[in-house]
């Protein structure tokens, strides 16, 4: 199982929303060489963390599956999703600046590996309920290879947002 997440809350170089180019790029993910979407969550709307006054994010997870008798690198498979970003416009600049498209891979089943990039699984998943809501719906028996919690456990062990301010994810779609 292959986990990436999505988000963007720019829009494209083409002017379309963040929402399309999340859905575009999930249709150039079912392209990719020796796999397949099997699933996709729901789409939310969550806020920027760290808090930053940028627009709120689109955000998704989706659910890969490799073909059968095929495998995949896990470098490779993030030059593809680099290279799907650029094709959105991506302009990679500041840590955690606003953008047109944003791709990560989360998990690729139980492998562990620190280096080289990409590590697995993501570093910082396991505290971003923007990442852990979404994922839950396309895998909710996850469970974290490092951590050894399932995603209901790592979304418990989340703070709790401040007092009077909205949900830091909401469903929209």
């Amino acid at each position: 199982m292959i986990l990436v997440s999505i988000g963007a809350n720019l829009h494209g170089l083409d002017g379309v929303s963040p929402l399309e180019a999340c859905r575009r790029a999930v249709a150039a993910l079912d392209l990719l060489p020796n796999m397949r979407v099997k699933g996709l969550s729901r789409w939310y709307e969550t806020a920027p963390v760290p808090p930053s006054g940028q627009p709120p994010y689109v955000n998704a997870v989706v659910h890969l599956v490799v073909d059968r008798g095929g495998s995949v690198d896990p470098a490779l498979l993030l030059a593809r999703l680099m290279e799907i970003e650029q094709a959105a416009g991506r302009a990679r600049g500041a840590a955690n600046a606003a953008r047109t498209l944003d791709l990560d891979i989360i998990a690729m089943g139980a492998l562990v590996r620190a280096a080289p990039d990409p590590i697995l699984p993501h570093p910082r998943a396991h505290q971003r309920a923007f990442v852990l809501v979404p994922l839950r719906d396309v895998a909710p028996g996850w469970v974290h290879p490092v951590f050894g919690l399932s995603v209901d456990a790592l979304l418990a062990d989340l703070p709790p947002p401040p007092p009077g301010t909205p949900p830091a994810v909401r469903a929209i779609a």
